[in-house]
């Protein structure tokens, strides 16, 4: 059964750096402007107002009061070069807009969901600078917990952009960690869709392991994070992947969530944690299937610092990533993410500012605004107990989701928590 790790970790699984607590600030907000850069077509569903607005409802209550936000600079080509191949970094600093949508692009340069847009080497290359630059914070002990939502551009792979993304940052990021003091690194992707591109970097790195709860990939785009995929070599074991349903609500999810990562991270023992944390998994979503509420986006980010406070000496880094209603969903679940890291928590029932609302009848006209920081969404889940021990809530609906939500946690922890030296049915592990 796996136990809590103590304290210190045991040297042959590397300590990783260790500043003094008192040194450290609790938390770095990395920001700047120039993220607002990273801008596709006018219609295109991921576009940069969503980080203005979580900025300005962030300010708005007052999360913000003191903090200084770092100011990133463009990551260099050399950083790029960790992950990403030097023909497609060249391709990427070469394109220009194309005259026409392309059915099949080189490197999936001008796509629809990757069009070409102006300066988009410079605009991608800051977005990594923003996720270096918070992971930098961290290990050189400045603060123990580092948050940059301009970040977690998770699909972009080695050769080719991929699913709105053109540099894959996160991956950039936990190479330069792994070269500079930690050789144990836990990726938790929460977005809706599967983290492709920072496991596929890492599936063959026992030193990354990486998890992803996820729509299921019969569902949803990009088909995969099946949870036959367990990591490749000496890294089997270290990719985990938990699908879910359509339909996933809050309880579900959180359900889901916990049957898997505390045991996996308390078997890994990892000395940080990287979080991408895309909230394209709300009901209003307009690509995505699952049921997810604020409240449950909410508790999941507070999920993530308590496994980063409890197995990796609260070392944090969290990103942004997918999330496609720009008003009503992504500033007030991002806000959430930065009080969250800030240790500036903010409840739920908390009404929106006047300020706030005042710039979105100003800049979203028409759009009906959510009054409070949360959706009334339950969060009450019931902690998984083994196979077969779902019981029956009363509910028709509500139990086939718990059914099928623990069917996915038993298929996970069957492929590999035995790799980890867990037992999969035991839900003490």
């Amino acid at each position: 059964m796996a136990t809590t790790p103590p304290e210190e970790h045991d040297p042959a699984l590397g300590t990783g750096p260790s500043p003094s607590r008192a040194a450290a600030r609790p938390a770095s907000v990395v920001w700047t402007d120039r993220f607002l850069d990273y801008a596709w077509t006018p219609r295109h569903p991921m576009t940069p107002v969503r980080l203005k607005y979580t900025m300005a409802l962030a300010q708005g209550l007052g999360v913000l009061d003191g903090i200084e936000c770092l100011t990133p600079d463009r990551a260099s080509e050399q950083d790029l070069l960790r992950v990403h191949t030097a023909d497609y970094v060249e391709a990427v600093e070469r394109a220009v807009t194309p005259s026409a949508e392309l059915v099949d692009p080189p490197y999936g340069l001008g796509s629809a969901d990757n069009p070409v847009f102006p300066r988009m080497h410079a605009a991608a290359s800051v977005i990594v600078g923003g996720t270096l630059a918070a992971a930098r914070e961290i290990a050189e002990g400045r603060t123990r917990r580092a948050v940059s939502i301009g970040g977690g551009m998770h699909h972009a792979m080695p050769g080719a952009a991929a699913g709105f993304c053109v540099y894959n940052d996160a991956a950039v990021a936990i190479s330069w960690l792994l070269d500079n003091g930690f050789d144990r690194i836990a990726y938790l992707d929460v977005d809706v869709h599967h983290g492709d591109g920072v496991q596929r970097v890492f599936y063959s790195d026992p030193r990354v392991l990486t998890f992803s709860v996820h729509q299921h990939p019969a569902t949803l785009w990009p088909n995969t994070g099946w949870p036959e995929e367990i990591g490749a070599g000496a890294a089997e074991g270290t990719a985990i992947n938990l699908a879910v349903m359509p339909g996933t609500a809050d309880a579900q999810w959180l359900r889901g969530f916990h049957a898997v990562a505390a045991g996996a991270l308390a078997a890994f023992r990892p000395q940080i944690v990287v979080s991408q944390c895309g909230v394209d998994t709300h009901r209003e979503d307009p690509l995505a299937d699952l049921e997810l509420t604020v409240d449950g986006q909410r508790a999941a980010f507070r999920a993530m610092r308590e496994l980063a406070d409890r197995y990796a000496e609260g070392r944090w880094l969290a990103v942004g990533g997918g999330g496609y209603s720009p008003v009503r969903v992504v500033p007030r679940a991002w806000t959430h993410l930065l009080a969250t890291a800030l240790d500036r928590d903010i409840a739920p029932e908390t009404a929106l500012p006047s300020s706030w609302r005042e710039l979105m009848a100003a800049e979203a006209p028409g759009v009906d605004l959510p009054r409070t920081m949360g959706d009334g969404g339950d969060i009450a889940y019931r902690p998984w107990d083994g196979p077969g021990g779902a019981g029956e809530t009363g509910d028709p609906r509500v139990d086939r989701s718990q059914r099928a939500v623990d069917i996915a946690v038993l298929a996970t922890r069957r492929a590999v928590f035995g790799l980890l030296g867990l037992d999969p049915e035991d839900p003490r592990d």
